[in-house]
């Protein structure tokens, strides 16, 4: 299979990084093509606006929507969001690997979001969830976080998959996606390096079968 993933972690050393690499590495050898997108690496500028664009269709006011209508025609998207869109639309699952920040994505993948995903190539009026443009593909989050597992089970700061679910449903599956069941590593600062390397081994081990996941919503 064609794999995307997109890393959102300053620290090279960091256990989203070993993470990160695992899954390359896993899948590699699993046969699977991987493409990547790391995103502080590459100094990625996440503010989205009319830098996006080569030109503009109205210079006097700006709305992203119809510029964004007006690039799918024009080719007027700047050169740097092309090459993400065209990973992934050349990937069957893409992975998405962060530390959670805020009960939500950290800034920096928040903006790839904004500026990739535009509308008259990702969605439109009528191509969303069921009829969206990636309709057939699959995503899964990674995600570490820093409080303990009993702190997303309860009323604390409410259950995990609540937390994930704007990200889920308000992005993924509202263009198309299938969304797999995420891979959540709790209390990521406290863990032994006993403990790191198990969870390592159980990410590779999940992902060497990838292929023959169901989606959450029971579907292979």
């Amino acid at each position: 299979m064609k794999i995307l993933i997109i890393l959102a972690h300053p620290e090279e050393k960091s256990f989203n990084a070993a993470m990160f690499s695992t899954a390359i590495k896993s899948l590699e050898e699993a046969g699977h093509e991987v493409r990547t997108t790391n995103l502080y690496k590459e100094n990625y500028q996440p503010v989205s606006g009319k830098e996006n664009f080569t030109r503009l269709k109205n210079t006097d006011y700006f709305k992203q929507q119809d510029e964004e209508l007006f690039a799918v025609q024009h080719s007027t998207l700047m050169p740097n969001i092309v090459l993400e869109q065209e990973k992934i639309e050349w990937c069957d699952i893409m992975i998405w690997q962060f530390p959670l920040y805020w009960f939500s994505v950290p800034a920096i993948l928040k903006g790839w979001v904004d500026k990739v995903f535009t509308m008259g190539r990702f969605y439109d009026n009528g191509k969303i969830f069921s009829n969206g443009f990636s309709v057939g593909k699959k995503a899964m989050l990674s995600v570490t976080t820093g409080g303990p597992q009993k702190n997303y089970v309860d009323d604390r700061y409410g259950d995990i998959n609540s937390i994930l679910f704007p990200i889920h449903r308000g992005i993924l599956e509202f263009l198309g996606f299938s969304v797999l069941q995420p891979e959540i590593i709790y209390s990521v600062e406290r863990l032994t390096d006993e403990e790191r390397k198990t969870l390592l081994n159980n990410w590779s081990k999940r992902l060497i079968n990838i292929e023959k996941e169901i989606t959450k919503n029971g579907v292979l």
